[in-house]
């Protein structure tokens, strides 16, 4: 808040800072970044990166009464300085926390030409569907960076089938995967509601492989290998 006042009634946390405000990324140390309009004329303060930009009024938001730039606007913003894998996830995350608005992305692409983001987020949305995928924990984001590195299809994320929600589809081949991870799966509740789970989607004609977190960071090539052969009915 400070920071964006420092600037005047039209400065806004954007960039990292305003990710960071919305949810998307993680809090991080350092300079609170603040876009102001590209003719203000304003200094340089300690602990703050300035950015100079024109501003439209859909850019603009609040979140808990700090002026900030929208989910949208963020996202853009946040795709011309970092990188691919870190603007995936802040895309992804704000679907998760529904403040993914495609129209209003889309009308900023629109307006935004000779961004440095535009490609990284027209890669995105062209990805498979209209929508980035849900991805709900950091374990099923390292499963779709495998799948995507070896080159196969990507599945459908968190998809309900047989009334059962699962971490990952490929309905064409009728294939689940399950990611265990100990913070998921430590009680012994869990484990017997995971065996009847898995019954239940054998009993609907699905295959399912499950996946530990242990060996999806250990045995990555092993479980490329695995699925691929699964997808080609192997």
């Amino acid at each position: 808040m400070a920071a964006a006042l420092a600037y005047g009634q039209n400065a806004l946390v954007s960039h990292r800072s305003a990710a960071a405000l919305w949810g998307l990324l993680p809090p991080a140390d350092g300079r609170i970044d603040v876009t102001v309009d590209k003719g203000a004329r304003r200094a340089g303060r300690a602990g703050v990166r300035l950015h100079r930009a024109r501003l439209h009024p859909d850019d603009r938001s609040l979140r808990d009464a700090i002026p900030l730039t929208s989910p949208s606007r963020t996202l853009l913003d946040l795709a011309d300085v970092a990188r691919p894998s870190t603007v995936r996830r802040a895309f992804e995350e704000a679907e998760r926390l529904r403040i993914f608005d495609l129209r209003a992305l889309r009308a900023l692409l629109g307006r935004s030409r000779g961004r440095r983001g535009l490609r990284v987020l027209g890669e995105l949305l062209a990805e498979g569907s209209d929508l980035p995928p849900t991805v709900r924990s950091e374990l099923e984001r390292e499963f779709r960076d495998l799948i995507r590195s070896a080159g196969l299809p990507m599945p459908v994320a968190n998809a309900v089938v047989a009334g059962i929600e699962v971490d990952a589809l490929w309905p064409g081949q009728r294939l689940v995967v399950e990611l265990d991870g100990y913070d998921y799966h430590r009680s012994r509740v869990a484990f017997e509601r995971d065996r009847e789970r898995d019954e239940r989607l054998l009993l609907a004609g699905l295959r399912v492989v499950r996946f530990t977190a242990k060996r999806l960071r250990q045995h990555p090539v092993a479980i490329q290998r695995t699925i691929r052969r699964m997808l080609e009915g192997g």
